[in-house]
């Protein structure tokens, strides 16, 4: 099992909006691609709710039951459009992959 997990700290206004509404926006982005993209044996979005220095905006935790399955995630067509927002609306981003029987 492959877990991907991911986070990310946003703009404060991106696209006229602001970072609330763009962290809505891309968290429900995240959330849709379950049952789309088959891979996706887990997936779970956060939003922060204790504001701090050292604190992301956004988690992802999601689960693959291989590398070439995250790949095929990572490439899917409907996972490149929240890449697409995230390179609009994202000042940082930080993610690890790790193994787990």
């Amino acid at each position: 099992m492959i877990n991907h997990i991911v986070m990310w700290r946003f703009k404060d206004t991106a696209r006229g909006k602001t970072k609330t509404e763009n962290m809505a926006e891309f968290a429900a982005m995240l959330e849709n691609l379950v049952g789309i993209i088959p891979q996706i044996r887990h997936l779970e979005v956060g939003t922060n709710v204790i504001d701090s220095d050292t604190a992301s905006d956004v988690v992802l935790n999601s689960r693959f039951d291989s590398l070439e399955d995250l790949d095929l995630y990572n490439t899917h067509p409907e996972h490149q459009k929240v890449i697409a927002l995230a390179k609009e609306v994202v000042a940082e981003r930080r993610a690890v992959d790790y193994e787990t029987p």
